[in-house]
């Protein structure tokens, strides 16, 4: 073993033995403003909004957009406003440290992104931006000064495949750089927000650099609000495996090809879609799985089918049952295959691994939710976030807060003020029940 290995598994242990500390810290009644995190919320709202629209309308804050520069001012404003001196890195992620008593510590860091998906919500990854300042703004007017420097972070294009927090991981493929992210060149782009496409690798951030990582999130489903619970504590971001499968038949005439003589590849995609549906929802668990993308070629309505693209992606916190899933997918694909006179082959294109979260960090989130008298519930992500990539190189614990109706990435995304405030406490106590121990 590495001595940065043993280093970083050391740290990791210090956590777990300190989370045994069930004490709550001196500052323990300290509370967020609410109608403040509202307000900016609200605030930062207006950047992306369509024209004449209102906060319900949605945003369109698409990372390296002008909407996405005014919204990062606006951030970093606010950051100036609480008393810290914000930069950016090359890599666009916006870093602003509150010092601590010891700054020899380790910082504890937390944040998320500002960035959205087209005509996307007023939620996702504002609300622990916003929380995160809020919490920096609220121990300034508490005059408390926690042992560890806090350092919140607003990571960059995180809608467009987590970019700015893979770089700070240091598994940025370079050639991401020369691409597009909803019609907007990411060179550029990154020049525009402050960052500097020829110096990623200077964005990169030491593993145990870190003492540890939080990040409160909405959580994108429906399961916290069904169950009227305001916390959730994630278990982790689930592991993703997507596969292209190609079917081939024979393209024929629609009306002199007699139907036993077929071999009609959109016949067997359709069978191959509902298999995959009967393969995940046939075993206990939350696993899932999507055919999202189908092509027929060549699509004319007086021709049989001849050829059939279409995706199927599994996730799931456990990898094992995403390996099980794809061989039952692929058992069935065989079977039917026969049955339509078609080949089918399957290519995995992805593999991402799960990124557990730290189970001494998740016991500090459910004695910060319990002070506050909130219920929690562990659940698991199966959206990505940034801290499935932190969580490489630090301990990771995420927060959520119900979704309603479990709407997201659309201007209908909700989560009730008092959600939202209920989840920055939870940030705050956390950070402080961690300091503590």
């Amino acid at each position: 073993m590495t001595t940065s290995r043993r280093t970083f598994l050391a740290g990791l242990g210090a956590i777990g033995a300190a989370s045994s500390l069930s004490a709550a810290p001196a500052s323990a009644s300290l509370r967020v403003n609410a109608k403040r995190l509202q307000q900016t919320l609200e605030d930062l709202s207006v950047f992306g909004r369509p024209a004449g629209g209102s906060f319900a309308d949605g945003v369109s804050r698409i990372a390296y957009s002008e909407a996405d520069v005014a919204g990062r001012k606006y951030i970093m404003d606010l950051m100036r406003n609480a008393g810290l001196d914000p930069r950016i890195d090359t890599a666009g992620n916006i870093h602003a440290t509150r010092a601590g008593s010891r700054p020899a510590l380790k910082p504890i860091v937390f944040g998320s992104h500002i960035d959205s998906v087209p005509n996307g919500g007023n939620f996702d990854g504002d609300v622990g931006s916003l929380s995160a300042i809020e919490v920096i703004q609220t121990l300034q007017e508490g005059a408390v000064r926690t042992r560890h420097p806090l350092e919140v972070c607003i990571w960059s294009n995180e809608e467009g495949g987590t970019v700015g927090s893979h770089s700070a991981a240091g598994d940025l493929d370079p050639a991401t750089v020369d691409r597009e992210f909803n019609g907007i060149a990411m060179r550029p782009g990154l020049i525009r927000i402050g960052g500097d496409p020829t110096r990623l690798a200077d964005a990169r951030r030491a593993a145990q650099s870190m003492h540890c990582y939080l990040e409160l999130h909405i959580e994108q489903g429906g399961t916290l609000a069904k169950a009227n619970i305001p916390i959730g504590v994630v278990d982790g971001i689930v592991s993703i495996d997507q596969y292209a499968v190609e079917i081939r038949g024979f393209a024929n005439h629609a009306g002199t090809t007699p139907m036993p003589e077929r071999r009609n590849a959109l016949l067997a995609a359709a069978k191959l879609i509902e298999a995959v549906q009967d393969e995940v929802t046939k075993i206990p668990g939350r696993q899932v799985g999507t055919v999202g993308q189908l092509t027929v070629f060549p699509n004319a309505p007086n021709v049989v089918p001849g050829l059939v693209k279409h995706t199927i992606e599994f996730r799931d916190l456990s990898e094992e049952t995403l390996v099980r899933l794809a061989e039952a997918a692929k058992s069935r694909a065989q079977a039917i295959a026969a049955e339509t006179g078609t080949q089918i082959t399957f290519t995995q294109i992805e593999h991402l691994r799960p990124a557990l979260a730290t189970p001494a960090i998740q016991k500090q989130i459910e004695s910060a939710a319990a002070g506050l008298g909130l219920k929690t519930m562990h659940l698991p992500s199966g959206a990505g976030h940034d801290a499935q990539n932190i969580a490489q190189i630090a301990p990771m614990g995420m927060i959520f807060v119900p979704s309603i109706g479990g709407i997201s990435h659309s201007p209908k995304e909700l989560t009730s003020w008092e959600a939202c405030a209920d989840g920055a406490n939870v940030l705050l106590q956390t950070i402080l029940r961690i300091d503590a121990t």
